[in-house]
């Protein structure tokens, strides 16, 4: 055994050796995807491996302006024996709350809210003990608000998640601390509904979704081919696809909406991460806004939230701005590596192959100098 690698996993050391004698390739393409150049070849070999090992799900990392692999691995349907590709529409998870923060601060650009507001201001019979819950607070995850009130899947509607969220006792109070809540954000939900006049979604696909040339994110509005959306595995059993789960006729329930369950692909990922660098989609005083590290997430202090965003300082130093999203049983990521002009989003589709040792190893390909 190489010495120093004894506490590694499998996948950990097979990307060390990759990384060490990966030989130069040339732009492939396949059914699945395609990599380009020796570190995608490296990438590929090693989601290989994984794949092997029982992982599926997906993977895209650009540099600079290339793609250097846009793959999938595995099953996205092992019944109809539908492969993973770079094409296969997932679900994103909370990675949804960087929409809704970005709703948010599309209505702020347009003079129609301040986020220091009272969400009283906006939601309608809001009890005393939650007059001072901000926007900024529930953006945040300092509104003291609980986490959750009901499963994912329960078809429940906006009024009774309103009830059920207005009526509950808050764990602190508002301002004081950091503790995450899907709760607030879909109260957030509500207000974009409220001021904008339009449905949650509709709102995001016309002021965020069209701008940045995403066709291929939403809930229901995109109007899906059902074949081409990931089917999710549980202890070896078909868990089925997010489209499959009990939901309202325009979405999931308010227990899971604006917070999470928005569908997309790898390239509307992408596509969103070049609207971010850009200043088409949002103004560079929102995303600063955003991208503002205002509370700790934890008491080592190691990240802080922003709105809808994790930032982060990585061990070289760059900026990390990250988020992630899962249930169980699916799992999604984004990183964007500002600094270092890197962006790196991954999926996993099997819920005894977990995301994080499988992400672990082709970051370790990316950053090999990383402490």
């Amino acid at each position: 055994m190489v010495q120093g690698m004894q506490a590694r996993s499998p996948l950990r050391v097979l990307a060390f050796l990759i990384a060490a004698c990966a030989c130069i390739a040339d732009d492939y393409v396949s059914g699945r995807g395609v990599y380009r150049g020796e570190l995608g070849a490296r990438l590929n070999a090693y989601m290989e491996a994984a794949e092997k090992d029982g992982y599926s799900g997906s993977i895209l990392v650009e540099r600079g302006k290339q793609v250097v692999i846009a793959a999938g691995y595995g099953w996205a349907d092992r019944e109809k024996q539908r492969r993973f590709t770079q094409d296969t529409i997932f679900d994103i998870g909370s990675i949804t709350k960087q929409f809704t923060a970005a709703a948010i601060m599309k209505l702020k650009e347009a003079g129609k809210l301040d986020v220091h507001d009272p969400m009283g201001k906006y939601i309608p019979g809001v009890p005393a003990d939650k007059q001072s819950i901000t926007l900024h607070h529930l953006l945040t995850h300092t509104s003291g608000m609980k986490d959750i009130f009901g499963g994912d899947f329960d078809r429940s509607s906006r009024e009774q998640f309103l009830g059920r969220a207005l009526s509950s006792e808050l764990r602190r109070p508002p301002g004081t601390r950091y503790a995450y809540s899907n709760a607030g954000y879909s109260l957030l939900g509500v207000v974009i509904e409220e001021v904008s006049g339009q449905s949650y979604e509709q709102f995001l696909r016309e002021t965020l979704f069209k701008p940045g040339g995403m066709d291929h994110t939403g809930y229901v509005l995109p109007q899906w081919d059902r074949d081409s959306v990931v089917h999710l595995y549980q202890k070896g059993k078909d868990w089925g696809s997010p489209l499959e789960k009990p939901w309202l006729p325009d979405g999931p329930g308010w227990n899971l909406r604006c917070n999470g369950g928005i569908l997309s692909t790898l390239e509307d990922m992408r596509k969103w991460h070049h609207a971010l660098l850009r200043d088409t989609v949002l103004a560079r005083e929102s995303k600063d806004a955003m991208f503002t590290p205002y509370v700790p997430e934890s008491e080592r202090g190691q990240s802080h939230y922003g709105y809808g965003w994790s930032i982060r300082t990585t061990t070289r130093g760059t900026h990390l701005i990250t988020h992630n999203g899962g249930n169980g049983v699916f799992e999604t990521d984004v990183r964007r590596y500002v600094d270092e002009n890197t962006l790196v989003i991954m999926t996993a589709s099997v819920a005894e192959k977990p995301l994080v040792p499988c992400e672990r190893g082709a970051l370790e390909i990316l950053f090999p100098d990383a402490k």
